[in-house]
């Protein structure tokens, strides 16, 4: 399928991602269709969807998008396990517990117990460090994902050594 195809140049044959193009396996399709309305209507607005994305669904058909989020939902994840286990506590106390005194809410709270993701949120578990701790950077220095997403206040509440910790830890997350 070409569609597939297209996809799997950055995201990898069986949608496992690389460094700076995430995992596409095992991730919601809510989220996925989501995020291609995000790339389409320009809301998601990081430089890699800008440089990428936007032009990649520009002509994606809404069954198109629906059929692809189905299929990569389909697609057993792996984790990638390329964090820094030495962090991987903190960032799981961080996940489940927030940051009281920072304001900082669980993470756990939207993403599921297991970041697994619930409807268009996402799965988290598993996506590659390097790919975590740039997106929480990112949303830090203001910039979205989607209409309506809390994820650029939480993460300006988030000091470089919580993403670090954030990251490192769901990258081992199953």
């Amino acid at each position: 399928d070409a569609r597939v195809r297209n996809c799997t140049w950055c995201h990898g044959t069986g949608g496992q991602g690389y460094t700076v193009a995430p995992r596409l396996a095992g991730q919601r399709s809510q989220y996925i269709e989501s995020q291609i309305r995000s790339f389409r209507d320009h809301t998601r607005d990081n430089p890699f969807s800008k440089q990428y994305m936007w032009g990649a669904v520009a002509a994606l058909a809404p069954q198109d998008a629906r059929d692809l989020a189905a299929y990569f939902a389909s697609i057993p994840p792996k984790p990638a396990g390329d964090g820094d286990r030495g962090l991987a506590a903190r960032g799981r106390a961080i996940y489940l517990e927030g940051i009281p005194e920072a304001n900082v809410a669980s993470c756990y709270a939207c993403h599921g117990p297991n970041a697994e993701g619930v409807r268009d949120i996402p799965r988290l578990g598993g996506l590659a460090y390097v790919y975590l701790k740039t997106r929480l950077e990112q949303w830090g220095q203001g910039y979205h994902s989607g209409v309506g997403t809390p994820m650029p206040i939480v993460a300006r509440s988030l000091g470089p050594a919580e993403v670090e910790a954030l990251a490192s830890y769901l990258s081992f997350v199953r």
